[in-house]
């Protein structure tokens, strides 16, 4: 009897098996798993897929293997670069594997987060990535009781059970306002924005270092719910000169609003690093290129996405996890703003 499939005239597994001279388990292993099969058999397959307009059944893959072939991946950003670019690394090691991701956005509100994990765990995924560990209660029980793999990522932890792939955000900092010190500068303040947890570790790492030596100042600290922009960078530094205008840097919490500080320093033609030092945070790619270019902390974000891809993998497969927490480091980068 011809299956459903056939039936309807869509091409079937057992189709692309008798036009190739392999099995259906050979077949079905060359799109589950690519990295099992020659790249000569792949390269077959997958030409006599698009010949045919083969299309997998990917409920019938779930329900044989007890996998959906889903990963659930949830960031506070896309309009964010830094963000993007961990995306990106997710999505280059997924899609080698043969799973499909479940993005979702929580736009920096816990309330969100909860409202995404609530419908992705609905689709059963096989596992899940999140970013950084700031979620409700309600939130960590629905994530225990679903009882999937979970890698949280951008933050470590240290936390039984917990798995994590980033770097510190205050160690980050410190090194920042450390460098700051050493050229010099006595009156460094710190600006921020959206104030979600890894900015209020990257101002914790800076109050740290800035303590230590004795310099620390409360009016020198601006601090905004806002959401991060080049525009509001400029009107931060505005703010700032106006109630500490002594200040001889200015450490932003990320690159966007350094950018934007730079902008303003030319247009009220104050000269930096002279007058006065700016430095950010990510190492995004066009602070090189700022007139001056801008000092900033290098971070590993891309690097991140694909180390947490991995891990989870592992953890889906039951291959060994050696270690629970990766700390893919960080690297300053000394131009010319300071």
């Amino acid at each position: 009897m011809a299956s459903r499939a056939s039936s309807t005239g869509r091409a079937t597994l057992e189709d692309l098996a008798r036009l190739t001279g392999v099995s259906a388990i050979t077949v079905s292993r060359a799109f589950r798993h690519p990295e099992k099969v020659s790249e000569d058999l792949r390269r077959r397959i997958q030409q006599a897929a698009d010949d045919m307009g083969y299309v997998r059944n990917r409920a019938a893959s779930a329900l044989a293997s007890n996998r959906s072939m889903n990963i659930a991946v949830l960031v506070p950003s896309l309009s964010n670069l830094v963000f993007v670019e961990t995306v990106t690394g997710i999505e280059k090691v997924f899609r080698e594997h043969g799973y499909q991701m479940l993005m979702g956005v929580n736009h920096y509100s816990a309330e969100e987060e909860e409202a995404l994990v609530r419908a992705y765990l609905a689709f059963a995924p096989d596992g899940m990535l999140l970013t950084g560990f700031n979620h409700r209660d309600s939130t960590r029980r629905l994530l225990e009781q679903a009882g999937i793999p979970i890698v949280h990522m951008m933050e470590l932890s240290e936390r039984e059970g917990a798995y994590s792939v980033g770097f510190s955000q205050e160690a980050a900092a410190q090194t920042m306002t450390e460098h700051l010190l050493s050229r010099g500068r006595q009156r460094i303040a710190f600006v921020a924005s959206q104030l979600d947890p890894r900015t209020l570790a990257r101002n914790r790492g800076y109050r740290d270092a800035i303590i230590k030596a004795g310099l620390y100042e409360s009016h020198r600290e601006l601090l905004v719910p806002d959401q991060s922009s080049v525009a509001l960078g400029a009107v931060l530094l505005k703010r700032l000169l106006e109630q500490a205008p002594d200040t001889d840097a200015v450490f932003f919490c990320n690159d966007d609003l350094a950018q934007g500080a730079l902008f303003e320093c030319l247009r009220q033609g104050i000269a930096v690093p002279d007058r006065l030092a700016v430095a950010g945070f990510n190492d995004l790619a066009i602070s090189e290129c700022t007139v001056p270019s801008l000092t900033t902390i290098k971070t590993p974000r891309y690097e991140v996405g694909v180390e947490a891809a991995r891990m989870l993998l592992a953890l889906i497969e039951g291959d060994p996890v050696p270690r629970k927490m990766i700390d893919l480091g960080f690297q300053l980068r000394a131009r010319e703003s300071t």
